[in-house]
């Protein structure tokens, strides 16, 4: 993850979640060795002590279902490296929350905060992405995984508008 990101990321962290924990790295689910059949987390982050803080761009009603794939993850990770694991997920306002708060026995360490913000995460992500374009930057990997998957990302009547956008990027980038 660029550095830049890696700040802005954090700083979300610090702001939206009030985690004021020292972040030290980055660090992907392959290289954390995650099971295959289990969500393979956000972007990941490692505190000063160890832990671990997965940050999540939920953009689908935030159902039973999807709490059990962010337990799931947290309790393997838990599993393997036996420290803390901090699960943050920012949704916009107009997603439905379809659980409600409650106490999840595990005999993992986990902690899961779901925020939800006025501005859709999927457009912070394209505005990013436009702000490097803008800036003469290089688009690396995780950029353009980014925003080729914010068109499954975002809601529906959004597709065509983030479908639009991507290949106008495409096009850019390769011509």
């Amino acid at each position: 993850m660029k550095e830049k990101d890696f700040n802005i990321r954090t700083k979300v962290i610090h702001e939206t979640f009030d985690d004021n924990r020292k972040i030290v790295s980055s660090v992907k689910a392959e290289e954390l060795k995650i099971n295959r059949d289990i969500h393979q987390g956000g972007d990941i982050f490692i505190t000063s002590k160890g832990e671990f803080i997965d940050l999540e761009f939920q953009m689908v009603d935030f159902t039973a279902d999807e709490l059990v794939k962010y337990v799931e993850f947290a309790e393997e990770l838990y599993e393997q490296y036996e420290k803390e694991v901090s699960i943050y997920i920012l949704c916009p306002k107009d997603i439905n929350v379809c659980v409600r708060e409650c106490e999840i026995k595990s005999d993992a360490s986990f902690k899961i905060k779901l925020a939800c913000i006025q501005e859709d995460p999927c457009e912070i992500i394209l505005k990013g992405i436009k702000a490097k374009l803008k800036a003469d930057k290089m688009l690396d990997e995780d950029d353009l995984d980014a925003l080729a998957m914010l068109r499954v990302m975002c809601k529906k009547e959004d597709r065509n508008y983030y479908m639009r956008e991507y290949l106008k990027i495409i096009n850019r980038i390769y011509h």
